[in-house]
Formats: C-alpha cells, structure tokens, sequence
C-alpha cells in the first residue's frame, strides 16, 4: 500500500513493521541500528539500477552503514535521478524515503533528509500536477518531515529574544544624555535603570498537525521542512547542499543583470582605485580583476540583455512567501559563509544569493532585500579576506645578486623573521 499524505500527516501509523518497533523503542541498541541500517541500504539498492546496486549494497558491509550512506556520493547521485523521475504514489524511491524518514536511527533519518532540498524543488516545479495522485509520494515524504518536526516542537513556537541597548550588558554601556553631565562638580555612580521587558520575536510559529498538502499550507509546510533540514545542514553532503542552492535560485528565478548590482559598484570603486595607482599591477586592479572572472562564472546562467535566460527558469519560478524564504535564506547563509563547505557549494551559493536579491528587488520584499544584502556583503568581505591571507601567505621571492669569475647566479633571499649570521659585503669584480 503506498504512503499516502494523510497518513503521514497523522504520523501515529507506520507503513511498516519496522516503523511501529521503532516508536515503541526511540533509542535502538548499536547493533540494532546497524542492522537495520543494513536492512534500508539493502533495500535501496533493489530499486536502483543495476549498474550502481551493488556498489550501494556494499555500503552495508560498513562500520557505520548508515553514515556511509549519508556520505556516498554514487547512492546519493542514484536516488536522485530515480526521484527525478518518479513522484506518484507507487513511486519506490519515495517508499523507501518515507519509511527511512520513520526509522529511529537518527544517521539515517539524515540520509533521508539530505534528499529534502531536491524533492522540495522537483515538487513545486511539477505543479499542479497533471494527476491527482502524480505528485503525492513526494507530498507524503514533505508531510512526514512536518509531522516529525510537529511533534519534535510539542505546540510550541521558535522564539528569539532581541537585545535592548538601552539596559547595560557584559559588551556595552549605554551612552548618557548631555543634559545630565555638569560641568561643576562630580556626578555620583548612575543608579542601574531597571530591567527591561526583553522583546521577544517569534521565528517560528506552533505547527498545527496537516493531513493533507492545501495550497494555502503548501509554503508553510515546505518551509517548517526546510528548518528541519538546517537543523541538521552542518552534517548534509555537499551535493545536497548544491541542490538547496540551486533550488532557492530556481524559485527566483530572477535571472536579471540586476542581480550584480552591488558587485559592478565594487568593480567601478576598484577600477578607479586602479587608475589612480602609480603600478598598473596594483592590488586594486588584482582583486578587480579576479572578482570580474568570478562575475562572468557566475553570468553563464543569466542574460546580459536583463531578461530570463531560458522558458524552464520562468516555470521554475514560483512565489516566495516570507515563511518559505526565511528558512532558505537560512540555508543559504550556511552555505555561503559555514568555513568547511567546499568551493563548489558557496559558489552555487554566491549565485543563489544574487538571484534572490534580484528578484526581492522586483518584488519588493524588504525583509528579503535586507537578508540577501547582507549576505551579498558577507561573501564579498569573505573572499576578499581569503584573497588576502592567500597572498600574504605566498609572498614575494626577491632575487639577490652574487659575484663570480665565471658566471653570475640568482638565489632567494631568506624570510625576514628567519636569523642569520652577519656577513661581509659582497665585492663585484668589473672587467674593463
């Protein structure tokens, strides 16, 4: 019988026997969850083609079977083409994610959340669906996702609490009024104002138990699934982190030149630095230079002319309520800026970023200008600091001249912080 969303919205009944065990039992012994990550990993390869099963039924012959799933590229790269092209309730690869999703082993409730950022971005692209029932597998592993975050939460919202700088703290004292101070005599010790009533901000809102994917909980049921997946982003794959990127810029699918507007400011503001410098190879020109390559990268996928690249971008485009946008614009944060993420997914990151500028820009969404902003200007000042600690840590190599009978040589001087044993100049012998 195939997952259907209002079982997964109920989150009580399990498909499987496995499941039921499970959540009579939520923290399995070490060879139990090595068995039944066996157990999954076996499963998942009766469903891939032949060319690559054995490779991911090898994976179960692991230590660790489940985080060797999590990190197996092949399995991963698998399972993707497979969701590529299914969906519909009778689809295996969704089968085997709803049941993975269900399993009290938390290293492979992860290999499943790693598909989340792909499945999210195939859904929404499909709609609405030729069928009722075409897109209802990926429906049922999204509502899961929400159920197990529901329950995680227990009706209760995501809060933050924003500092107020008019009470002192541990980093700050609040500045006084000039009409206190007298110039005449010494002021007393000021009397600390009472405590303030912290402003609380809500990040999150209590999730109300879903039976059902309605257009009108469609973003907020994506978005609570995307939390789910930040919560555990610093453990994901890079290729799953790629695929958010891509999802995000896809859902902007703004694709406009406008998206490099703060980078062409800074490629004007270092071109007129450079002009100004006495060395054309001036740091200036360097890091302009560099920073216009990155640019032109970055513009394969977009239209000088400031208009949408391709018909697939337009369809891929979909409307981005601040209840989706936010846990994005987390995921990319992550993305650009976590410092152990690879090259490949900040930049896909990077042109993410732009992308959803552009379009908040056209949209104008302020709260989402102002994120995508501020991380425009994080990645900027990032890659400018890597740029510097690289060329700081090469250094120049400066040729010193030796004097000889029979021909002249060239060696490199040694550092600077290095001693050395003061010698005698040397003597050039000229020939006249």
């Amino acid at each position: 019988m195939p997952p259907s969303p209002s079982s997964a919205g109920a989150g009580a009944a399990s498909p499987s026997g496995s499941a039921s065990a499970s959540a009579s039992d939520p923290t399995p012994s070490w060879w139990e969850s090595v068995s039944q990550a066996r157990s999954r990993i076996l499963a998942l390869s009766s469903i891939l083609p032949a060319a690559v099963s054995h490779d991911v039924a090898a994976l179960s012959d692991a230590d660790r079977p489940a985080r060797a799933l999590l990190r197996s590229l092949a399995a991963y790269t698998a399972l993707s083409d497979a969701l590529r092209a299914g969906g519909g309730a009778d689809d295996p690869a969704c089968h085997w994610l709803y049941d993975t999703l269900l399993s009290a082993d938390p290293d492979l409730r992860l290999a499943a959340l790693a598909f989340l950022p792909l499945l999210a971005a195939l859904y929404l692209r499909r709609l609405p669906p030729e069928l009722p029932s075409s897109l209802s597998g990926f429906e049922a592993v999204l509502l899961a996702v929400y159920s197990s975050e529901a329950k995680n939460r227990q009706g209760k919202p995501i809060l933050v609490q924003v500092p107020d700088l008019s009470v002192p703290s541990l980093y700050h004292t609040p500045a006084s009024s000039p009409s206190s101070k007298s110039p005449r005599r010494s002021q007393p010790p000021p009397i600390p104002p009472p405590q303030a009533t912290p402003v609380v901000g809500v990040l999150s809102p209590p999730l109300e138990p879903q039976a059902a994917m309605k257009s009108t909980k469609r973003a907020g049921i994506i978005g609570v699934a995307f939390e789910a997946y930040y919560s555990k982003i610093s453990q994901m794959p890079a290729a799953s982190k790629v695929d958010a990127c891509n999802a995000a810029a896809a859902w902007a699918g703004q694709y406009c030149k406008c998206r490099f507007e703060l980078d062409d400011k800074e490629l004007e503001e270092e071109e007129g630095d450079s002009l100004g410098s006495v060395s054309p190879m001036s740091s200036g020109a360097e890091n302009g230079k560099e920073l216009e390559d990155a640019l032109a990268r970055m513009r394969i996928n977009g239209d000088i002319s400031g208009r949408n690249c391709s018909e697939d971008d337009k369809e891929a485009r979909v409307p981005l309520p601040w209840e989706l946008l936010q846990p994005v614009m987390m995921v990319l944060g992550h993305c650009l800026l976590a410092p152990l993420n690879p090259a490949e997914v900040r930049d896909a990151a990077a042109e993410a970023v732009r992308v959803v500028y552009a379009r908040a820009c056209h949209d104008l969404v302020a709260q989402a200008i102002l994120a995508a902003r501020s991380l425009i200007e994080l990645d900027k000042s990032a890659r400018k600091a890597a740029k510097v600690a690289a060329a700081a840590a090469s250094g120049p190599v400066v040729a010193v001249g030796t004097a000889g009978s029979n021909a002249s040589s060239s060696r490199p001087s040694s550092k600077p912080n290095t001693p050395s044993k003061q010698r005698k100049p040397d003597t050039l012998l000229v020939s006249k």
